[in-house]
């Protein structure tokens, strides 16, 4: 049996001419859905979840407009782009079009080739926020994989994650680049998935030689993510790699000292140790903020850059905003 990959397209339209015009022009390269009013245009997106809408404005009834706010207002259909297909050439109308959602406009009388290329430019786009909301997902499901290994909630990830996106946007981060950071961030300890679980969850002092395989996990979640053009996987193997380089040098695993150890891991140094000193861990009872705080204080300029320790503090405030808003107990009820 042939699988239909046509992308689908709901017209809604009160005119037949105008369906039939729309039809022939499209019918080729889309599966079709036709309403003659807004009703049923809006029962029609909601079972059928088209991937575009063509939208007249001007219908009895209920006008397209009104149909666009109804759309975007439920959870199933709010997401699909609407194009609005209208015989208005008031900019007020455009303008109310498109604060209402809706993504473009098309005059009518249609010209065939300029509603084939508008369709196909806006499905285009789709398909880009898809793959890439696809893969911000596999990134966070990777970040929470890793913490399976070593603590029971997972809200470590989501915490500290963050906690890096606070310090990032004190220091002068933009809101976009922020953003990238609290993304990448969950992926810091990836490479855990590579450590035995006797080591991760040993309750004790790990040995000599437990340690040094433990110290491989940066080049692991390295591996793991590998090589990418994506500026937001990019980030991410640095975060892995370089987390736990201190200012000093005396990290691992290339010992980069001050500077050389790139913003991004200095950042995530911060956040990620301090959210492990105040939670539970298999070998630690939690410790008080205030002395988390004095930690910081002390290895300032030895494991930690002085600069990010003062900024970090100056936004405490915010950092236990985080910390209140997810705490371990929420996940721990949450898998009852």
């Amino acid at each position: 049996m042939e699988i239909n990959t046509k992308p689908k397209v709901l017209v809604v339209d009160d005119e037949p001419t105008n369906l039939q015009i729309l039809n022939d022009i499209l019918q080729k390269d889309y599966t079709l859905f036709f309403a003659k009013d807004g009703e049923k245009g809006i029962e029609l997106a909601i079972s059928q979840l088209p991937d575009l809408i063509l939208l007249d404005v001007m219908m009895p009834k209920m006008t397209g407009h009104e149909v666009c706010k109804i759309l975007k207002s439920n959870e199933k259909t709010k997401y699909i782009p609407v194009i609005f297909v209208t015989a208005l050439t008031d900019i007020g109308d455009e303008e109310k079009g498109f604060q209402l959602g809706a993504v473009d406009y098309i005059t009518k009388p249609v010209s065939p080739p300029i509603v084939k290329v508008r369709i196909k430019n806006h499905l285009s786009l789709v398909n880009v926020n898809e793959v890439k909301a696809t893969r911000l997902q596999i990134v966070q499901r990777l970040g929470m994989a890793s913490e399976y290994k070593d603590n029971e909630t997972g809200m470590h990830v989501i915490r500290m994650s963050h906690y890096s996106q606070t310090l990032a946007l004190a220091y002068g981060y933009s809101i976009e680049a922020s953003e990238e950071i609290l993304n990448a961030a969950p992926m810091h300890d990836v490479g855990k998935i590579g450590i035995p679980d006797f080591i991760i969850q040993k309750p004790g002092k790990l040995t000599p030689e437990e340690w040094e395989i433990m110290k491989r996990h940066p080049e692991i979640g390295a591996e793991i993510i590998g090589d990418h053009h994506s500026s937001l996987l990019k980030l991410a193997r640095s975060i892995a790699i370089t987390h736990h380089e201190k200012f000093d040098g005396s990290g691992y695993p290339y010992q980069l000292k001050g500077d050389q150890i790139p913003l991004e891991g200095r950042i995530i140094a911060i956040a990620d140790v301090f959210d492990a000193l105040t939670t539970v861990r298999p070998y630690k009872k939690a410790w008080d903020v205030s002395e988390a705080i004095d930690f910081l204080k002390k290895e300032s300029g030895t494991h930690f850059d002085p600069e990010l320790v003062k900024i970090f503090i100056s936004v405490l405030p915010k950092i236990l905003e985080i910390k209140n808003q997810w705490p371990e107990e929420i996940e721990k009820n949450s898998q009852i």
